[in-house]
This record gives C-alpha cells, sequence and structure tokens, in this order.
C-alpha cells in the first residue's frame, strides 16, 4: 500500500470547517432560543485549539473573540467564543434574534505564535508578512492582536501596525523598547 504524500488534506480542512462553522452557529442559535443546527462531531474537536469566531452582518463587523493560545479543546473553544462574539464583544450590544438570519459566521483556527523583540518599528516592519501573518504586539501589559484577516482592510503595513499600536493603547509616535512582536498564521473557515 502506497503512503499517503504528506501536506493539507483539503477534505479533511472542509470537514473541519463545517464542523467548527456549525459549533458556533448551533451555540449562538441555542443562546437565542433558536433552531440550532445538528453538529457533526470530528477528531480535532477534542484536541486542545485556539480559536477566533468573527460575525459580520451585511459585510460589517459584529463581533470578534478568541484566544491566542490553547485553553481548552478546540470544541468548547469555538462554542465560548462564538457566545463571546454574539453576546460580550464590549464594542457592541447583545446580538438580537432579529439580526440573527443576515449575521455571517467566521471560524480562525490560530497556529502556534513565535515572538521575537523588536526594539524598532523598522525591525518589526522586516519581520511581518503581510495577507499571512496574524500579529500580537505586546509591551509592558499592552497587548493587542490582528488576525490575518485585517491585512484586507489595512494592506499597508505601516498602517496595520500603527492601527495594532492604538488597540493596544501603546503611543503610534514613540515605539516602546520593549515591544514584543508575535506572529502566527490561521486556518480560516468562512460562511458562503
Amino acid at each position: 500500500m502506497p503512503d499517503r504524500p504528506a501536506g493539507p488534506n483539503p477534505e479533511h480542512d472542509a470537514e473541519l470547517g463545517a464542523t467548527l462553522l456549525a459549533q458556533a452557529r448551533a451555540a449562538i442559535a441555542t443562546r437565542l432560543g433558536l433552531q440550532a443546527p445538528d453538529v457533526p462531531d470530528h477528531p480535532a474537536l477534542h484536541a486542545p485549539g485556539a480559536s477566533f469566531v468573527t460575525l459580520t452582518r451585511h459585510g460589517q463587523l459584529r463581533g470578534c473573540i478568541g484566544h491566542l493560545e490553547p485553553v481548552q479543546a478546540l470544541g468548547p473553544d469555538v462554542r465560548e467564543n462564538a457566545l463571546a462574539a454574539a453576546f460580550r464583544d464590549p464594542r457592541f450590544a447583545p446580538l438580537s434574534t432579529a439580526e440573527w438570519p443576515g449575521i455571517a459566521v467566521e471560524v480562525s483556527v490560530l497556529g502556534p505564535a513565535t515572538f521575537t523583540h523588536c526594539p524598532t518599528e523598522e525591525d518589526c516592519l522586516r519581520q511581518v508578512v503581510p495577507f499571512e501573518d496574524g500579529v500580537i504586539l505586546t509591551s509592558g501589559s499592552c497587548c493587542a492582536t490582528f488576525l490575518p484577516q485585517v491585512w484586507e482592510q489595512l494592506p499597508e503595513p505601516q498602517e496595520f501596525i500603527a492601527h495594532l499600536l492604538q488597540k493596544a493603547g501603546l503611543p503610534v509616535a514613540l515605539w516602546p523598547s520593549d515591544m514584543q512582536l508575535g506572529r502566527y498564521r490561521v486556518k480560516k473557515f468562512k460562511e458562503a
């Protein structure tokens, strides 16, 4: 019997994506008291995993919450983050039943982050790979991240980093000397 070729398995990814999207949608629908879709099982749901769940309505952000590192199995992580994105994102009022039919769900499964010290903005810009890297900036107690999808709205690296500094509550004009740069990749699954 020949060995299977190494590398990603698109069929496995499609099954995982459908399962994760169903997990997120079912958690929110149940909380709203609505009919929830059936959720198939998948082995990846039981392994540790970090996820972000993003909700959009008419193409506009409606909630986004997640974890940067695995804190539990992937299935519970997606359910927890779906509920948080729908009902506890401080930027938005809790999701209403009336809004639910227009909501699109996206689940991002995060790979491990690698961190380096970046004493200057130029160091940071040299290391970041636009449209591929999710980025974490941390200095002292300040920390913020942008998923790789944010590159679509902020395609210029300097603008991307400036917005991320603002999100973290850090000064844009004065680069902190203790800055840590984290970079990670995601597998993104989005409803059609």
